[in-house]
């Protein structure tokens, strides 16, 4: 009996002291699930609706985040006509309140689109696209209409875009949307997808639009617009893709800027006419005047010699017709010429010497300027004017593994009232061949009578290269290229003008097709990259 018993005493000590280990606490698992609705007065979808007020009630705390932003009423209602609580604190309920003065349209169905703006208030899990729907009449809409919006020249499609509809009606013209608000509105919110839904059977006109003033109306010169051809007829099709393009601005003036007694700059919005300036004051035999583009802006300079007078009056030319206005001379600013190398320290092989200068340059001397290559031998050159004037270029051969030295002195560059260009030297050397890379890419498209714009860009989308169609060639080569990293597109040249054209929603017409190659080229030194560039 002596051993049974020692063994229940150990077997009963044994047993307490596990029962009494101590342990952490494992918390738990992480709450992941976002609130769940558990009541709305009225029901959602509720019928032949009209209440003041609104309440959703949520199974546990929520918070409201950026619901200016995500927060969609279709068909719109006003701001001010409603509010929404809670906008900074925290519940369980969401109470939307109509102000007494605003009556909802009859026999409509009205859909509250949260987007993704509810979320819980301790993990803040979203709860995305939550939706509340009524109706003023005694059914539910039920059409809908879905698809993608992106950018039609950039790669980088915008989110935010609205997508509007409006019933092609007899009041309905193709200037209602810079006027009148639409029947129904939704948004991509933060991304590039749309989807209308509880949608009535009509005719529409449908449209996306990156609305910056969030006023429900095209504000063309401000906003971006995509349109689809046809009418939508509901019920039929449901998905409809989109291209968003910014339009030319219709052209007009800005008040222009005295900058002293030989410069006025003229900004404009738009495109201008031909020789959109005339000086109109009466000046002297041989007064000389010409323009230039401010490069990058949308500014024209006027350059004048000196004149005894304290204003000048100008002609302006617009689309259809032609003012007068006069600028005041007053608190002129000083200026001088100064001219300066585009490259310093190095040149690529590829490259052109340029100079840009900070005033209109009319006169070139090459008796002046000195190349000489690292055997210290005199080299050929060209120089070339830009038509703007404010810009030179300077041309001669280019070797690898050479070094070039270029004297400048004064006089070489002249400016329109005869200063010239401070002493300028340079020391320019060139690398070796196998320092650049290649890319060749070989086009998969079998359109041969479609003109087309092939650009090579850095990541920040500059034009690096470009080339334009060749025949019926597939491969294009560019070659000597710096090793970094590389993007790729064509633009389609409908019009074979050279360039990117932007469409025109009065117009009815469509801005061309801009298709992105897929991957980012990583080009390393010495390396000879070959692509296939899909176009479908």
């Amino acid at each position: 009996m002596l051993p049974k018993q020692f063994l229940f005493l150990f077997l009963f000590v044994f047993l307490l002291f596990s029962c009494a280990k101590r342990g952490n606490p494992t918390g738990g698992y992480k709450d992941t699930i976002p609130p769940i609705m558990v009541n709305a007065s009225p029901k959602n979808e509720t019928t032949f609706f009209k209440s003041k007020k609104i309440t959703i009630t949520f199974d546990e705390y929520i918070k409201l985040k950026d619901l200016n932003q995500q927060l969609i009423i279709s068909p719109p209602i006003e701001t001010d006509e409603y509010t929404v609580e809670p906008q900074s604190a925290i519940s369980k309920k969401i109470k939307i309140e109509f102000s007494d003065s605003l009556s909802l349209a009859q026999e409509t169905t009205y859909t509250f689109n949260f987007g993704s703006s509810i979320q819980d208030n301790n993990e803040e899990n979203i709860l995305p696209f939550f939706s509340y729907t009524l109706s003023t009449g005694s059914i539910i809409d039920s059409l809908f209409l879905r698809g993608k919006v992106s950018d039609a020249f950039d790669d980088q499609s915008e989110s935010f875009v609205s997508l509007y509809l409006y019933p092609i009606d007899s009041t309905y013209k193709d200037s209602t949307v810079y006027l009148k608000k639409p029947l129904y509105a939704t948004s991509t919110l933060d991304t590039v997808l749309y989807h209308f839904q509880n949608l009535r059977k009509d005719n529409y006109k449908l449209i996306a639009l990156k609305d910056y003033g969030k006023n429900y109306l095209y504000d063309q010169g401000i906003d971006k617009i995509g349109f689809i051809d046809q009418v939508v007829s509901l019920p039929g099709d449901t998905l409809y893709n989109f291209r968003i393009f910014k339009e030319k601005t219709q052209f007009f003036w800005d008040p222009p800027k005295y900058v002293n007694d030989h410069h006025i700059i003229f900004g404009y919005y738009g495109v201008p006419e031909d020789n959109p300036i005339e000086l109109i004051t009466p000046v002297p035999s041989g007064f000389k005047t010409f323009i230039t583009q401010e490069r990058g802006k949308d500014s024209l300079n006027f350059w004048f010699p000196e004149i005894e007078a304290d204003s000048l009056q100008f002609a302006l030319k617009t689309k259809d017709s032609t003012y007068a206005l006069s600028v005041k001379f007053y608190k002129p600013e000083l200026d001088s010429l100064v001219v300066l190398p585009e490259q310093n320290g190095g040149i690529d092989l590829n490259d052109t010497l340029r100079f840009k200068s900070s005033l209109p340059i009319t006169e070139l001397n090459k008796e002046f300027i000195t190349i000489r290559n690292n055997d210290s031998i005199s080299l050929p050159f060209d120089l070339i004017l830009d038509r703007n004037k404010d810009f030179i270029q300077v041309y001669f051969d280019l070797e690898p593994n050479d070094k070039y030295s270029v004297s400048i002195l004064p006089n070489a560059f002249k400016d329109f009232w005869g200063e010239t260009n401070d002493t300028i030297n340079l020391s320019l050397p060139t690398k070796s061949f196998d320092s650049y890379g290649e890319i060749t890419l070989r086009l998969n498209w079998e359109i041969k009578e479609q003109d087309f714009i092939l650009e090579l860009l850095n990541l920040k989308n500059e034009v690096i290269r470009r080339k334009l169609k060749e025949n019926d060639l597939k491969k294009y080569t560019f070659k000597l290229l710096n090793p970094k990293n590389y993007k790729a597109r064509i633009i389609l040249d409908d019009n074979n003008n050279g360039k990117w054209d932007t469409g025109s929603y009065l117009k009815n017409i469509q801005p061309e097709r801009v298709i992105y190659f897929s991957d980012t080229i990583e080009l390393r030194a010495n390396w000879e990259m070959n692509e296939i560039f899909i176009l479908k």
